[in-house]
Protein backbone atom coordinates (compact mmCIF):
# COMPACT_ATOMS: atom_id res chain seq x y z
CA UNK A 1 0.00 0.00 0.00
CA UNK A 2 1.41 3.44 -0.56
CA UNK A 3 2.22 6.07 1.68
CA UNK A 4 -0.04 8.63 1.19
CA UNK A 5 -2.92 6.01 1.28
CA UNK A 6 -1.66 5.06 4.76
CA UNK A 7 -1.51 8.35 6.02
CA UNK A 8 -5.41 9.13 4.67
CA UNK A 9 -6.35 6.20 6.50
CA UNK A 10 -4.77 7.58 9.37
CA UNK A 11 -6.26 10.82 9.44
CA UNK A 12 -9.65 9.22 8.45
CA UNK A 13 -9.64 7.16 11.75
CA UNK A 14 -8.40 10.14 13.64
CA UNK A 15 -11.40 12.74 12.38
CA UNK A 16 -13.88 9.32 13.17
CA UNK A 17 -12.89 9.20 16.80
CA UNK A 18 -12.47 12.86 17.16
CA UNK A 19 -16.22 13.14 16.11
CA UNK A 20 -17.35 9.90 17.21
CA UNK A 21 -19.92 9.73 13.96
CA UNK A 22 -19.19 11.14 10.55
CA UNK A 23 -21.33 11.30 7.27
CA UNK A 24 -19.54 9.67 4.51
CA UNK A 25 -20.33 12.84 2.44
CA UNK A 26 -18.54 15.31 5.12
CA UNK A 27 -15.45 12.87 5.60
CA UNK A 28 -14.74 13.23 1.90
CA UNK A 29 -15.13 16.34 1.91
CA UNK A 30 -12.41 17.12 5.22
CA UNK A 31 -10.49 14.45 3.52
CA UNK A 32 -10.04 16.29 0.17
CA UNK A 33 -10.72 13.34 -2.06
CA UNK A 34 -13.63 11.77 -3.73
CA UNK A 35 -17.15 10.10 -2.59
CA UNK A 36 -15.51 7.11 -4.68
CA UNK A 37 -12.08 7.36 -2.26
CA UNK A 38 -13.78 7.63 0.60
CA UNK A 39 -15.97 4.67 0.09
CA UNK A 40 -13.18 2.73 -0.67
CA UNK A 41 -11.20 3.76 2.04
CA UNK A 42 -13.91 2.85 4.42
CA UNK A 43 -14.75 -0.62 2.95
CA UNK A 44 -11.02 -0.91 4.39
CA UNK A 45 -10.70 0.76 7.63
CA UNK A 46 -14.14 -1.21 8.71
CA UNK A 47 -13.31 -4.79 7.32
CA UNK A 48 -9.91 -4.11 9.48
CA UNK A 49 -12.03 -3.66 12.57
CA UNK A 50 -10.51 -0.13 12.91
CA UNK A 51 -13.72 1.68 11.88
CA UNK A 52 -17.89 0.88 12.41
CA UNK A 53 -20.30 2.24 9.94
CA UNK A 54 -23.97 2.82 9.95
CA UNK A 55 -26.26 4.79 8.06
CA UNK A 56 -24.48 6.33 5.24
CA UNK A 57 -22.26 7.57 8.18
CA UNK A 58 -18.79 5.90 9.62
CA UNK A 59 -18.84 5.42 13.42
CA UNK A 60 -15.82 4.80 16.39
CA UNK A 61 -16.03 0.74 17.08
CA UNK A 62 -17.64 0.36 20.51
CA UNK A 63 -18.93 -2.91 22.31
CA UNK A 64 -20.12 -4.53 19.09
CA UNK A 65 -22.47 -2.00 18.13
CA UNK A 66 -21.59 1.62 16.31
CA UNK A 67 -20.84 3.87 19.10
CA UNK A 68 -23.95 6.81 19.11
CA UNK A 69 -22.67 10.46 18.63
CA UNK A 70 -22.61 13.04 21.62
CA UNK A 71 -24.80 16.46 21.26
CA UNK A 72 -22.06 18.01 19.70
CA UNK A 73 -21.94 15.46 16.92
CA UNK A 74 -25.72 15.39 16.48
CA UNK A 75 -26.40 19.01 15.89
CA UNK A 76 -29.94 20.83 16.37
CA UNK A 77 -29.33 23.52 13.27
CA UNK A 78 -31.66 22.06 10.08
CA UNK A 79 -34.39 23.89 8.09
CA UNK A 80 -34.86 27.04 8.94
CA UNK A 81 -30.90 27.86 9.83
CA UNK A 82 -29.44 30.25 7.31
CA UNK A 83 -25.77 30.99 7.16
CA UNK A 84 -24.10 34.06 5.39
CA UNK A 85 -21.29 33.96 3.81
CA UNK A 86 -18.78 36.80 2.61
CA UNK A 87 -15.76 36.35 0.17
CA UNK A 88 -14.00 38.19 -2.16
CA UNK A 89 -14.81 36.36 -4.90
CA UNK A 90 -15.69 33.17 -6.63
CA UNK A 91 -12.49 32.86 -8.85
CA UNK A 92 -9.86 30.64 -7.69
CA UNK A 93 -9.67 28.96 -4.01
CA UNK A 94 -13.03 30.35 -3.06
CA UNK A 95 -15.08 28.51 -5.35
CA UNK A 96 -13.46 25.04 -3.19
CA UNK A 97 -13.97 26.93 0.00
CA UNK A 98 -17.40 27.98 -0.34
CA UNK A 99 -18.38 24.57 -1.98
CA UNK A 100 -17.18 22.92 0.84
CA UNK A 101 -19.04 25.19 3.34
CA UNK A 102 -22.40 24.12 1.55
CA UNK A 103 -21.89 20.42 1.50
CA UNK A 104 -21.35 20.78 5.31
CA UNK A 105 -24.97 23.15 5.50
CA UNK A 106 -26.46 20.64 3.21
CA UNK A 107 -25.74 17.68 5.62
CA UNK A 108 -26.79 19.15 8.36
CA UNK A 109 -30.25 21.01 6.95
CA UNK A 110 -28.45 24.47 6.88
CA UNK A 111 -28.83 27.06 3.76
CA UNK A 112 -26.36 28.98 2.20
CA UNK A 113 -26.48 32.82 1.63
CA UNK A 114 -23.47 33.97 -0.58
CA UNK A 115 -22.19 37.85 -0.66
CA UNK A 116 -19.10 38.91 -2.42
CA UNK A 117 -17.04 41.89 -1.72
CA UNK A 118 -14.88 42.48 -4.43
CA UNK A 119 -11.91 43.41 -2.24
CA UNK A 120 -13.45 46.29 -1.34
CA UNK A 121 -12.68 46.66 2.70
CA UNK A 122 -16.11 48.82 3.03
CA UNK A 123 -18.32 46.26 1.20
CA UNK A 124 -17.64 43.75 3.90
CA UNK A 125 -19.56 45.82 6.39
CA UNK A 126 -22.08 46.64 3.75
CA UNK A 127 -22.50 42.80 3.17
CA UNK A 128 -22.10 41.65 7.16
CA UNK A 129 -24.85 44.65 8.05
CA UNK A 130 -27.29 43.46 5.23
CA UNK A 131 -26.74 40.10 5.96
CA UNK A 132 -27.60 40.09 10.03
CA UNK A 133 -30.58 42.51 9.13
CA UNK A 134 -31.60 39.43 6.48
CA UNK A 135 -31.61 36.94 9.99
CA UNK A 136 -28.76 34.63 8.95
CA UNK A 137 -28.08 32.99 12.35
CA UNK A 138 -23.85 32.76 12.10
CA UNK A 139 -21.36 33.92 9.11
CA UNK A 140 -18.58 32.99 7.57
CA UNK A 141 -16.32 35.65 6.75
CA UNK A 142 -13.26 36.00 4.60
CA UNK A 143 -12.73 39.72 4.61
CA UNK A 144 -10.99 41.79 2.12
CA UNK A 145 -7.91 42.04 4.01
CA UNK A 146 -4.72 43.10 2.28
CA UNK A 147 -1.68 41.08 4.17
CA UNK A 148 -4.82 37.93 5.17
CA UNK A 149 -5.09 40.10 8.05
CA UNK A 150 -6.38 43.08 9.32
CA UNK A 151 -5.22 46.80 9.11
CA UNK A 152 -6.13 49.38 11.62
CA UNK A 153 -10.27 49.68 12.07
CA UNK A 154 -10.35 47.10 9.26
CA UNK A 155 -11.72 44.02 11.68
CA UNK A 156 -14.46 46.63 13.05
CA UNK A 157 -16.56 45.46 10.52
CA UNK A 158 -16.20 41.82 11.50
CA UNK A 159 -16.47 42.66 15.12
CA UNK A 160 -20.03 44.63 15.10
CA UNK A 161 -21.37 41.43 13.99
CA UNK A 162 -24.42 40.55 16.43
CA UNK A 163 -23.95 36.75 15.17
CA UNK A 164 -21.50 34.15 15.59
CA UNK A 165 -18.44 34.69 13.50
CA UNK A 166 -16.12 32.19 11.72
CA UNK A 167 -13.07 33.66 9.92
CA UNK A 168 -12.31 31.83 6.72
CA UNK A 169 -8.75 31.56 4.98
CA UNK A 170 -7.68 34.87 7.26
CA UNK A 171 -5.42 35.10 10.62
CA UNK A 172 -5.23 37.87 13.06
CA UNK A 173 -2.20 38.68 14.91
CA UNK A 174 -1.76 38.17 18.48
CA UNK A 175 -3.59 41.23 20.46
CA UNK A 176 -5.74 42.35 17.95
CA UNK A 177 -9.58 42.67 19.42
CA UNK A 178 -10.54 40.15 16.06
CA UNK A 179 -8.24 37.48 17.24
CA UNK A 180 -10.96 36.08 19.68
CA UNK A 181 -13.08 35.09 17.02
CA UNK A 182 -12.98 31.58 15.15
CA UNK A 183 -10.75 30.65 12.69
CA UNK A 184 -10.38 28.20 9.73
CA UNK A 185 -7.60 29.03 7.63
CA UNK A 186 -5.02 26.43 5.18
CA UNK A 187 -1.67 26.80 6.89
CA UNK A 188 0.05 28.57 4.29
CA UNK A 189 3.62 28.60 6.54
CA UNK A 190 3.81 24.78 6.81
CA UNK A 191 3.24 24.30 2.94
CA UNK A 192 5.79 26.40 1.92
CA UNK A 193 8.47 25.21 4.72
CA UNK A 194 7.53 21.14 3.46
CA UNK A 195 8.58 22.70 -0.52
CA UNK A 196 11.49 24.00 0.85
CA UNK A 197 12.33 20.52 2.80
CA UNK A 198 11.24 18.60 -0.53
CA UNK A 199 13.52 20.29 -2.33
CA UNK A 200 16.16 19.92 -0.32
CA UNK A 201 15.59 16.42 -0.19
CA UNK A 202 16.42 16.24 -3.42
CA UNK A 203 20.03 17.85 -3.20
CA UNK A 204 18.94 21.37 -3.59
CA UNK A 205 20.85 24.34 -1.64
CA UNK A 206 20.45 27.62 -3.25
CA UNK A 207 16.50 27.63 -3.11
CA UNK A 208 14.71 30.95 -4.09
CA UNK A 209 11.24 31.92 -4.05
CA UNK A 210 9.09 34.37 -5.94
CA UNK A 211 5.58 34.91 -4.48
CA UNK A 212 2.56 37.14 -5.80
CA UNK A 213 1.01 39.85 -3.30
CA UNK A 214 -1.84 38.16 -1.73
CA UNK A 215 -3.70 37.67 1.69
CA UNK A 216 -1.25 34.60 2.45
CA UNK A 217 2.22 35.74 1.56
CA UNK A 218 3.62 36.84 4.55
CA UNK A 219 2.71 33.54 5.78
CA UNK A 220 4.33 31.93 2.81
CA UNK A 221 7.23 33.75 3.49
CA UNK A 222 7.59 33.06 7.16
CA UNK A 223 7.23 29.01 6.25
CA UNK A 224 10.08 29.54 3.54
CA UNK A 225 12.14 31.07 5.78
CA UNK A 226 12.08 29.35 9.02
CA UNK A 227 12.60 26.13 6.89
CA UNK A 228 15.68 27.53 5.10
CA UNK A 229 16.75 28.16 8.94
CA UNK A 230 15.89 25.05 10.29
CA UNK A 231 18.27 23.70 7.25
CA UNK A 232 20.61 25.52 7.62
CA UNK A 233 20.51 26.50 3.85
CA UNK A 234 21.34 29.85 2.95
CA UNK A 235 19.16 32.22 1.85
CA UNK A 236 19.08 33.08 -1.50
CA UNK A 237 17.81 37.03 -2.22
CA UNK A 238 18.51 38.64 -5.70
CA UNK A 239 18.44 42.43 -4.63
CA UNK A 240 15.92 44.18 -6.47
CA UNK A 241 13.33 41.71 -6.75
CA UNK A 242 9.85 43.42 -5.77
CA UNK A 243 7.14 41.62 -8.00
CA UNK A 244 4.43 43.18 -6.02
CA UNK A 245 5.31 46.83 -7.21
CA UNK A 246 4.39 45.59 -10.48
CA UNK A 247 2.13 48.25 -12.51
CA UNK A 248 0.68 45.45 -14.33
CA UNK A 249 0.64 41.69 -14.57
CA UNK A 250 2.74 41.65 -17.28
CA UNK A 251 5.12 44.00 -15.84
CA UNK A 252 4.87 41.64 -12.46
CA UNK A 253 5.72 38.62 -15.23
CA UNK A 254 8.66 40.60 -16.53
CA UNK A 255 10.39 41.24 -13.20
CA UNK A 256 9.64 37.39 -11.79
CA UNK A 257 11.45 36.21 -14.82
CA UNK A 258 13.95 38.77 -14.62
CA UNK A 259 14.71 37.37 -10.89
CA UNK A 260 14.66 34.04 -11.82
CA UNK A 261 17.13 34.27 -14.59
CA UNK A 262 20.02 36.18 -12.44
CA UNK A 263 19.37 33.98 -9.88
CA UNK A 264 19.96 30.88 -11.95
CA UNK A 265 22.78 32.16 -13.77
CA UNK A 266 24.48 34.95 -11.33
CA UNK A 267 23.62 33.46 -7.86
CA UNK A 268 23.59 29.67 -7.93
CA UNK A 269 19.63 29.24 -7.97
CA UNK A 270 18.62 25.51 -8.83
CA UNK A 271 15.48 25.56 -7.06
CA UNK A 272 12.52 28.14 -6.52
CA UNK A 273 9.07 28.06 -5.28
CA UNK A 274 6.44 30.16 -7.06
CA UNK A 275 3.08 31.84 -6.39
CA UNK A 276 1.22 31.06 -7.91
CA UNK A 277 0.91 27.58 -9.96
CA UNK A 278 -1.17 30.46 -12.76
CA UNK A 279 2.25 32.57 -12.74
CA UNK A 280 4.11 29.45 -13.11
CA UNK A 281 2.15 28.29 -16.40
CA UNK A 282 2.96 31.73 -18.01
CA UNK A 283 6.63 31.99 -16.95
CA UNK A 284 6.96 28.51 -17.74
CA UNK A 285 7.62 28.90 -21.44
CA UNK A 286 9.58 32.44 -21.01
CA UNK A 287 12.09 29.98 -18.50
CA UNK A 288 12.71 27.83 -21.48
CA UNK A 289 13.05 30.39 -23.90
CA UNK A 290 16.11 31.88 -21.96
CA UNK A 291 18.00 28.39 -22.13
CA UNK A 292 16.93 27.63 -18.20
CA UNK A 293 15.35 24.05 -18.40
CA UNK A 294 12.75 22.73 -15.79
CA UNK A 295 13.30 20.96 -13.96
CA UNK A 296 17.48 20.19 -15.00
CA UNK A 297 18.58 23.91 -14.27
CA UNK A 298 15.89 25.00 -12.29
CA UNK A 299 13.16 22.80 -10.21
CA UNK A 300 10.45 24.19 -9.42
CA UNK A 301 7.23 23.90 -6.83
CA UNK A 302 4.28 26.63 -6.93
CA UNK A 303 1.63 27.67 -4.19
CA UNK A 304 -1.94 26.49 -4.79
CA UNK A 305 -3.01 23.35 -7.05
CA UNK A 306 -5.38 24.91 -9.81
CA UNK A 307 -4.14 24.02 -12.93
CA UNK A 308 -0.80 22.85 -12.03
CA UNK A 309 -1.50 19.86 -13.59
CA UNK A 310 -2.68 21.49 -16.81
CA UNK A 311 0.63 22.93 -17.56
CA UNK A 312 2.37 20.81 -20.94
CA UNK A 313 5.43 20.03 -18.11
CA UNK A 314 3.44 19.13 -14.72
CA UNK A 315 4.39 21.50 -12.13
CA UNK A 316 5.27 20.48 -8.99
CA UNK A 317 2.40 22.02 -5.69
CA UNK A 318 1.80 22.61 -2.83
CA UNK A 319 -2.42 22.18 -2.84
CA UNK A 320 -4.31 24.21 0.18
CA UNK A 321 -7.05 21.91 1.28
CA UNK A 322 -9.76 24.35 0.29
CA UNK A 323 -12.62 22.76 0.39
CA UNK A 324 -11.71 21.16 4.01
CA UNK A 325 -11.18 24.82 5.08
CA UNK A 326 -14.70 25.82 4.12
CA UNK A 327 -16.48 22.42 5.59
CA UNK A 328 -14.33 22.69 9.06
CA UNK A 329 -15.65 26.27 8.88
CA UNK A 330 -19.04 25.65 8.41
CA UNK A 331 -19.16 22.61 11.00
CA UNK A 332 -17.58 24.86 13.55
CA UNK A 333 -20.27 28.17 12.82
CA UNK A 334 -23.29 25.68 13.04
CA UNK A 335 -21.92 23.91 16.56
CA UNK A 336 -21.81 27.66 17.19
CA UNK A 337 -24.89 27.83 16.22
CA UNK A 338 -26.04 25.19 18.22
CA UNK A 339 -24.78 26.27 21.28
CA UNK A 340 -26.63 29.49 21.40
CA UNK A 341 -29.62 28.73 20.45
CA UNK A 342 -30.04 25.49 23.10
CA UNK A 343 -29.07 27.71 26.54
CA UNK A 344 -30.73 29.69 28.49
CA UNK A 345 -30.89 33.51 28.70
CA UNK A 346 -27.90 33.25 31.45
CA UNK A 347 -24.70 32.29 29.77
CA UNK A 348 -23.26 28.41 30.27
CA UNK A 349 -21.08 27.87 33.47
CA UNK A 350 -17.91 27.11 30.97
CA UNK A 351 -18.06 28.69 27.63
CA UNK A 352 -16.47 26.79 24.64
CA UNK A 353 -13.13 27.77 23.97
CA UNK A 354 -12.39 29.39 20.65
CA UNK A 355 -10.63 27.49 18.26
CA UNK A 356 -8.19 29.03 15.43
CA UNK A 357 -8.00 25.36 13.23
CA UNK A 358 -5.22 25.28 10.43
CA UNK A 359 -5.29 22.27 8.22
CA UNK A 360 -2.13 21.45 6.31
CA UNK A 361 -1.53 21.51 2.62
CA UNK A 362 -0.91 18.39 1.10
CA UNK A 363 2.52 18.19 -1.09
CA UNK A 364 1.95 16.95 -5.03
CA UNK A 365 5.08 15.72 -6.89
CA UNK A 366 4.72 16.14 -10.45
CA UNK A 367 7.85 16.36 -13.27
CA UNK A 368 8.54 20.41 -12.12
CA UNK A 369 11.21 19.57 -9.71
CA UNK A 370 12.94 17.03 -10.92
CA UNK A 371 12.00 14.03 -8.23
CA UNK A 372 10.73 11.51 -10.42
CA UNK A 373 13.65 11.30 -12.11
CA UNK A 374 15.78 11.13 -9.37
CA UNK A 375 13.50 7.92 -8.37
CA UNK A 376 14.06 6.17 -11.85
Amino acid sequence: MREHVRERHERAVALVRDHVSLPVAVLAVLLDVSMVTVRRDAEVLVSEGRLGRIHGALVWPGTGRPVPAPARTAPRTGEGTVVGMVVPTMHYSFSEIVQGARSVLAVRGARLVLSLSGYFPDEDRTQIRRLVASGVHGLLVAPSWEDGAPGPGEADAVLEASVPTVLVERWTRTGSPVDVLDRVRSDAAHGAGSAVHHLASLGHRHIAHALQNSPHTQQLKAGFETALATLGLPAAVVPGFGPGSAASESHRYDLTLEYLRAGVREHGVTAALVHTDADAVVLLPRLQALGIRVPEDLALVVCDDEVSGLSELALTAVAPPRRAVGAAAAGLLLDRIDGRAAGSPEPPPVPAPRLHIDLLPQLRVRDSCGARRVHI
